[in-house]
């Protein structure tokens, strides 16, 4: 007989079980409390859906069990997640940097694809259902649908419920509790991918730029982790994917002890001092302004200690080239997990088998995606993960 399985969760990760399930011949049925399948999917890559990274690898990505992750990706990893999406009928490109995306450049396409792979191999989709609990009953389980009062039988559940980032697209990390009385740790959830907070009061005038930079975040004066790309400056703090790649470490240290090191000229200090050699009597601002953009190029001046109308040739002095374009921001915080792409927490790495997602506490349970604390950055490593634990939970929840 086939195994009849039960899927909590028809997100990116909960979808992709379910597909893989179905394929192996498993008896699928597919709960979420949403409307329609991968609502929260419809949001990434601004719409665009980043479906994964070519360096999307284990050493990329924050976990309890790195070796265990790495046998993860070993099974399921990029090139057979974009081999299978080919198959389901979602043909993908890569941007220069490893940045994949489907051909369509459309999250609601992929979405209704999977959808309609769904139906197609006969898994029961089960919309607007609430799984409020969870129980082991005989050699299977039990699911209450709703409350108490209603239960379903099932052999095996694989719970891909989410974490609990942003929670109007119905990820609450509800089933959370449910997780740690089956016995599992539970780390709490707490914002993963978020913009940061900081002490903006010399940086006001900068509210609304935009550029790449180097930043490291900083404890006691020690580095913790470094990243560069895009940032974001706001009105109380700072954004974009180099920032909020950092946001999960933030909650792990005393906040007042948090420094955010920014480096605006990172790699570009030769330009900048060639021009001041070529220009030394023009403003340093306009040397500036060919590197950065004009609002900064206008704050740097006064930010490294100098006066506005500073010429160019300042620099050739005194080590000025070197300081320049470096800041530090006092760090006070994360916005909270209704403004974060991903919530960190959940089941740890090193209490599933790393090849199955199986449950090391609980026979015939596993867990995937958001609900297991594994962290990546942005870029596509976070769908990878989800489509990498939901294949490996799916295939192994199948087999009879």
């Amino acid at each position: 007989m086939a195994v009849e399985l039960a899927i909590v969760g028809a997100g990116a990760a909960g979808s992709l079980a379910a597909i893989e399930a179905a394929r192996q011949g498993a008896q699928v049925t597919l709960y979420d409390t949403n409307a329609r399948v991968g609502r929260k999917l419809l949001i990434t890559g601004n719409g665009r859906c980043n479906l994964s990274n070519h360096h999307a690898v284990a050493d990329r990505y924050a976990c309890a069990d790195a070796h265990a992750l790495t046998h993860s990706f070993e099974v399921f990893g990029v090139e057979a997640t974009l081999a299978l999406f080919s198959e389901l009928g979602i043909p993908t490109y890569a941007t220069a940097d490893g940045w994949c995306y489907p051909r369509s450049d459309s999250a609601a396409a992929v979405a209704e694809i999977l959808t309609a792979r769904l139906d197609e191999l006969g898994v029961q989709v089960r919309l607007q259902t609430k799984i409020a609990d969870l129980r082991q009953q005989g050699r299977g389980w039990a699911l209450a649908l709703g409350g108490p009062e209603k239960w379903v039988a099932a052999d095996r559940v694989i719970v891909a419920c989410g974490g609990a980032a942003y929670p109007a697209l119905g990820s609450r990390g509800e089933l959370w509790p449910v997780l740690a009385r089956l016995g599992h740790t539970m780390v709490p959830a707490r914002p993963a991918l978020a913009p940061l907070l900081a002490d903006m009061r010399a940086l006001q005038g900068l509210q609304g730029v935009r550029l790449d930079a180097a930043v490291t975040l900083l404890h006691r004066s020690v580095a913790l982790a470094s990243t560069r790309g895009n940032i974001l400056f706001t009105q109380s703090g700072l954004s974009g994917p180099a920032v909020m790649d950092l946001a999960y470490l933030v909650h792990r240290y005393p906040v007042e002890a948090l420094m955010l090191r920014l480096d605006f000229l990172d790699g570009q200090r030769p330009t900048l001092y060639a021009l001041a050699e070529a220009h030394p009597s023009a403003p340093l601002q306009l040397a500036l302004a060919g590197l950065v953009p004009l609002k900064l190029a206008h704050a740097l001046p006064e930010l490294t200690g100098l006066a506005p109308e500073a010429p160019a040739g300042a620099l050739l002095t005194s080590g000025l080239a070197e300081r320049i374009g470096r800041l530090q921001v006092r760090v006070t915080g994360t916005r909270g997990l209704k403004e974060a792409q991903l919530s960190s927490g959940g089941v740890p790495l090193d209490e599933l088998e790393p090849v199955t997602m199986a449950s090391r506490r609980a026979p015939g349970l596993y867990v995937c995606g958001e609900a297991v604390d594994v962290v990546g950055p942005c870029g596509g490593y976070n769908l990878q993960w989800a489509w990498t634990s939901g294949v490996l939970a799916g295939r192994a929840a199948a087999a009879k």
